[in-house]
């Protein structure tokens, strides 16, 4: 009794510990930038879900950092971020009092569970963590990195030294766990591989490698008593569950039931169910003694994330890409608490005319209505079979016209009040990219993956008119406000209609590569272009010249839209980091960036009388903006070229001005003398980097050499600093140091994969190289060479560096389902990998 009395107070005291978050629609305020005043949506589920040992918690990672509920109620309780990166993996150390999280920046961190602070960052590896697991004394855990990390590596988790590296895997490694007697090390590797690979904790050495699977192991479990291993195939083409003696390393038995790859498996606390977790949606129970089908639970209306039991046996939970969180009683398997708000994928956003509604869709099919006051949702309209791609209100407040990707061809109006459905627009052939409103609300227009701009009555649903010219999918779509011209984008090319003459006025081809968005200003004086090239390009609509091309960073521009007094344009997108931008129409100049989300910005709209300004990323999130606060923003000491953004460019500036006496921006301290002091508050201070490799474009510009970064650690380390900031900093250069040049050439998995219809493809150089990637059928043939020139040495491994696959042949046509094969060739160096289209 006086044990059971003592674990409930501790219960009870970690309860209490988190009640100051614990406020209705309070979680929507926590851990916001600067400026935003709200979040809407919990973020992605983005890895394994846990309960704590004393089974009143349970932690869920997320493309925002990681959620602690109550795992009873569902409660919101607490928020943990470093920094703005996601949590891609957790674990619990036996005691409960230590939390455990992989970033998919490649930084591990330890969280006292009572405060919810971080007591430890460390790293290691070179790329997100994927999976982490810890030995049952608490001790020991190992993790494992993805993509161009191929490594696992033990550590201690009272000191967070690095104990072994354990390195043999050839691809991406997407599971790792410990026998409960820590003696043993379980790997899972990619497709391309399939295997098990077990390892000797403490040697380091591999002692046995498993067969069997025909996809990628996803996941694997001990049970408790350390007889079984279990492993899962993920994907397709492998829909099986494997157990294992763990003793002899033989197979016991392979477990068929789900119709699609198998994502998460975890065993009950005494060892004799296994539940699984797929992506046909279902979480199946097996009985293990007898290795046998026992029933099939189907509550979630998307793909199974996650599994996981309480260690008091009492709960089952799951996490699903639908954007919930089912608990069930393991009695009788009944839902007893259902956590919602997490969403999945690229989201799109429009205002109402009021600015009292926002309406968002993403790809589970999903709208949902907003209100902007309190971030509770008005409604959620289902109709569409595949991911929304675009949204819009009319200007009249009445409708919402919706659009969906390839499977649904289909473009749905909605009454706005009721959330009622009203209409069809039937005439595309394939998933329509992008819907618009025309100023006066009566026309609709529309581009698709059919090559085709339709126009609409958007009264009765008549079409009125087919716009054609362009040979690939029209995304972008946007008409001048006076109603009479429409402006559609395409790859490389911008289409300029008159509306009243049905006639075609101008071709624009300033872009090289996919026109992703337009907008015009609210005068309609200038056309806004951003491109997937990289470049920003504004029109001059009277002669349709260009009037100027805007650069600040080289990266791919996803949304823009003028404030509606037309003195801002905000553009966002290609970013990993989620930057806005915002340009002063006036002189052409940008105004400053702002770190918003902790992937990129998918859409942006300004509400109509522009107080407000809302993003969407592909985190999964809104967020809200005080957009009078944004344009007068106090400025960070580090940000040395008052760009809103302290970065790689603040500490060349610096290093730069080294000796540079009296007032001085790059006099960081105020000492009046710019020194190695200085660069290492700058380096602290950049958002995001400290404890993680930086992801690096082929066109940034003003990079430090590794010869550069190495005469600063020196100095460094002459002067003895012993402060924290600069500690910050300095590990800061040593990771910055690590990520500049790869040690070799390598072709690595891509990603997506399976994938439809796009994929990227990443590569790293270890010097400069004319690069080309050939994309292969399965019967040898050619079918897609991707020419990209001359490039320095360093790493190409995010989606805005990495090489873009369309899915399509050389002549614009998407290629069929199938395995096909991608080939590199940098230098004398050369290498092909396989990847699988799947429609």
């Amino acid at each position: 009794m006086k044990k059971i009395l003592t674990i409930a107070l501790i219960s009870l005291s970690i309860i209490v510990l988190f009640i100051p978050n614990t406020l209705s629609k309070e979680y929507m305020k926590w851990h916001l930038p600067e400026q935003a005043k709200m979040r809407l949506g919990k973020g992605r589920i983005d890895g394994n879900i846990v309960f704590s040992p004393d089974s009143s918690l349970l932690a869920v990672p997320s493309s925002i950092g990681l959620w602690i509920y109550d795992a009873e109620t569902g409660e919101e309780l607490n928020l943990l971020v470093r920094d703005t990166h996601g949590v891609t993996s957790v674990v619990f150390t036996p005691d409960g009092k230590t939390l455990i999280t992989g970033g998919s920046d490649g930084t591990l961190s330890l969280w006292d569970v009572e405060t919810g602070k971080a007591r430890m960052h460390f790293i290691g590896h070179t790329d997100g963590i994927i999976s982490v697991a810890i030995s049952r004394d608490g001790r020991t855990f190992a993790s494992c990195g993805g993509w161009s990390d191929e490594t696992i590596r033990l550590w201690d988790v009272a000191t967070g030294a690095l104990k072994t590296t354990l390195t043999g895997h050839t691809e991406t490694i997407y599971s790792v766990a410990l026998s409960p007697d820590g003696r043993t090390v379980a790997s899972g590797e990619e497709f391309t591989d399939s295997t098990v690979r077990l390892w000797d904790a403490t040697t380091g050495t591999l002692t046995a490698t498993l067969t069997g699977h025909s996809g990628s192991v996803l996941d694997l479990d001990y049970s408790p008593d350390g007889k079984i291993l279990a492993s899962c195939g993920g994907q397709w083409i492998d829909e099986t569950i494997r157990l294992w003696d763990a003793h002899s390393d033989e197979p016991i038995a392979t477990l068929i039931g789900h119709t699609d790859g198998i994502n998460s498996i975890a065993f009950s606390v005494d060892g004799s169910t296994l539940a699984s977790g797929s992506d046909d949606g279902t979480v199946v129970l097996w009985d293990v003694a007898t290795a046998s089908y026992r029933t099939t639970l189907v509550e979630h209306s998307g793909i199974v994330k996650s599994v996981a039991f309480s260690a008091d046996g009492r709960s089952l939970a799951s996490a699903s890409w639908d954007g919930t969180i089912i608990i069930r009683d393991t009695n009788d398997l009944q839902n007893r608490t259902t956590i919602t708000g997490h969403t999945w994928g690229r989201t799109c956003l429009a205002y109402s005319p009021d600015g009292q509604m926002l309406v968002s869709g993403s790809w589970d099919r999903k709208l949902k209505l907003w209100d902007t006051a309190n971030g509770s949702i008005i409604d959620t309209l289902t109709g569409h079979i595949d991911g929304i791609d675009s949204v819009a209100f009319s200007p009249d407040g009445s409708t919402i016209a919706s659009s969906a990707d390839w499977y649904d061809s289909t473009v749905r109006l909605w009454d706005a009040a009721t959330g009622n459905f009203k209409n069809y627009l039937l005439g595309h052939t394939r998933g329509v990219s992008v819907v618009v409103f025309s100023h006066d609300a009566k026309k609709i227009a529309t581009g698709a993956g059919d090559n085709k701009v339709c126009l609409w009555d958007a009264e009765t649903g008549n079409h009125l008119a087919t716009f054609s010219g362009h040979q690939q999918t029209v995304i972008s779509l946007a008409f001048r406000p006076d109603g009479n011209t429409l402006a559609g984008g395409g790859n490389g090319l911008i289409s300029v209609w008159d509306i009243q003459n049905r006639r075609l006025i101008k071709e624009l081809r300033k872009h090289s590569n996919w026109v992703r968005t337009l907008a015009f200003s609210p005068d309609g004086n200038t056309l806004a272009s951003g491109s997937s090239d990289q470049s920003l390009i504004l029109w001059d609509v009277g002669t349709w010249n260009v009037k100027s091309i805007l650069t600040e960073r080289a990266e791919p521009v996803l949304s823009l839209a003028f404030s509606p007094d037309g003195r801002t344009l905000a553009a966002a997108g290609g970013s990993d980091t989620g930057i806005l931008r915002l340009w002063d129409m006036v002189s052409g100049a940008p105004k400053f960036s702002l770190k918003t989300h902790t992937e990129r910005i998918s859409s942006l709209a300004f509400s109509s009388d522009g107080t407000s300004l809302a993003t969407a990323s592909f985190d999964g999130t809104i967020l809200l903006w005080d957009y009078p606060s944004i344009v007068n923003p106090s400025r960070h000491k580090a940000d040395v070229n008052g760009d809103g953004v302290v970065d790689i460019t603040d500490l060349v500036i610096v290093a730069q001005n080294f000796g540079r006496t009296g007032l001085n921006a790059a006099d960081v301290n105020g000492d009046r003398v710019v020194d190695i002091a200085d660069l290492l508050i700058v380096a602290s201070a950049i958002e995001g980097a400290a404890f993680a490799p930086v992801p690096f474009g082929r066109n940034l510009k003003n990079l430090p050499t590794k010869t550069d970064i190495q005469a600063w650690l020196s100095q460094a380390q002459k002067l003895n600093f012993s402060d924290i900031t600069s500690q910050k900093g300095i590990r800061f250069l040593e990771q910055l140091l690590l990520s500049l040049t790869p040690e070799k050439t390598a072709l690595l998995p891509n990603y997506p994969n399976p994938f439809n219809p796009e994929t990227w493809i990443p590569y790293q150089l270890s010097e400069p190289s004319d690069v080309t990637i050939e994309i292969y059928a399965a019967d040898g043939k050619l079918i897609r060479s991707l020419n990209l020139g001359n490039q320095p040495a360093g790493h190409y491994q995010h989606k805005d560096t990495a090489a873009y696959w369309d899915g399509k042949n050389e002549v614009g046509e998407l290629v069929a389902s199938g395995v096909y094969f991608y080939r590199l060739s940098a230098g004398q160096f050369s290498a092909t990998r396989r990847m699988v289209i799947r429609k």
